[in-house]
Formats: C-alpha cells, structure tokens, sequence
C-alpha cells in the first residue's frame, strides 16, 4: 500500500507538471492534429522525460546518501517552486490563459519530427527543473523503497498524457480550444502544486 501511495503522489505531481502549457504539449498537440506521426511524437517525449525522471530520481537518492543536507535544501528549492509554479498556475486560470495550445506544428518526415520533438524536449530548462528539481526534490524526502514506485508514477503520468494528447488531438481539439477547459487544467494544477508544497514543508 505504501508503494501504491508513492506511485500515486508521483502520478499526481507528473500529471500536475505536464499538463502545463508548454512547448512539448504544443508541439505535441500540432503533430496530432496534422496527423503527422503523433505516436512517433509520443514516444519520443514520453522517452525523454522517463530518462529524465529517472535521472532525477536516481541522482536525488545517491547525491542524499552522500550528502543528507541536501535534501533539506531540495525540499525548500522544490516547495518554493511548486508555489510560484501554483501562482502562475492559478493567474492562468483566473485570465484564462491557455488559447493557441495548438499552435508549434512541424512539417516534414518521421526523421525532421523526431528531431523537433527531441528539441522541444531537451532544449527546454523547464524540462531539467521539473525532472531534476521538483521531481527529485520530492523523491528526496522518500525512503529508498518508495522511490521507484514514484518515479514510475510520474513517468506514467508523461506516458499517458503525451500518447492521450497526440492520438486523440482531432477528438479533443473542439475542448482544447475553449478557454474554459485550461481554466479548470490550470486550476487545479494550482491546486495541487499548492498542496504538495504544504507536504514538503511540512516535512522538515
């Protein structure tokens, strides 16, 4: 139940982060409504972020092993970005933010969108702070046997929302396109950031 709880609270904070407006979910997005290799897309993002949350993970585990005060300054790096991350979250939502999402198409062969969808996906600083900051700062604060349970629930997160999103663009295109539906995505990615932020704090 424990390892269930751990893959939840990732599941929770992968799906939080990634559902953000972004240049992948736009890149993603336009590949699966021009119907231009969206499971390639897919799989391509979701790969990178599972290596990234992999390394975060990982590397958040040794680097506390080795150095215990670390994990003291991860937790109050990562709340502390989890609230500003829930801020920006919540103005969205308020201004209503979120039009244009499909926006960042990219034409050209299964090689040219490979490469495009690695560029949006490793170029990209907030990619590192999700996966290395916020991800590992929270896996930081775990025990060392719930910690793949986590990782495995925030790269199920990516896995499911990058293949959701890029298969079933032309069906969800009509609610993507309404401001309405990014406000409730962004009101409750505020939501949640907000309470993971609590949980970390209250931790130390």
């Amino acid at each position: 139940m424990f390892g269930f709880s751990a893959y939840l609270a990732g599941l929770m904070l992968g799906g939080s982060l990634i559902v953000a407006i972004g240049a992948q979910n736009a890149f993603v997005l336009g590949q699966g409504l021009r119907r231009s290799f969206p499971a390639t897309t897919a799989a391509v993002c979701s790969l990178c972020d599972v290596l990234l949350i992999g390394g975060g993970v990982a590397g958040a585990g040794v680097a506390v092993a080795m150095h215990p005060m670390l994990a003291r300054g991860l937790t109050l790096a990562g709340a502390a970005f989890m609230l500003v991350y829930g801020a920006l979250a919540a103005r969205r939502a308020i201004l209503g933010d979120g039009q244009g999402l499909g926006g960042g198409r990219f034409s050209g062969g299964r090689r040219a969108v490979v490469g495009g969808a690695l560029a949006v996906s490793l170029l990209n600083p907030h990619a590192y702070m999700d996966a290395l900051l916020l991800i590992g700062g929270v896996a930081a604060q775990m025990p060392a046997a719930s910690r793949p349970a986590f990782a495995l629930g925030a790269m199920s997160a990516s896995i499911v929302w990058f293949f959701g999103l890029g298969l079933g663009a032309s069906a969800m295109a009509g609610a993507l396109a309404r401001p309405a539906t990014w406000r409730v995505i962004n009101a409750a990615t505020a939501i949640v950031m907000a309470a993971l932020a609590v949980r970390l704090l209250h931790g130390l």
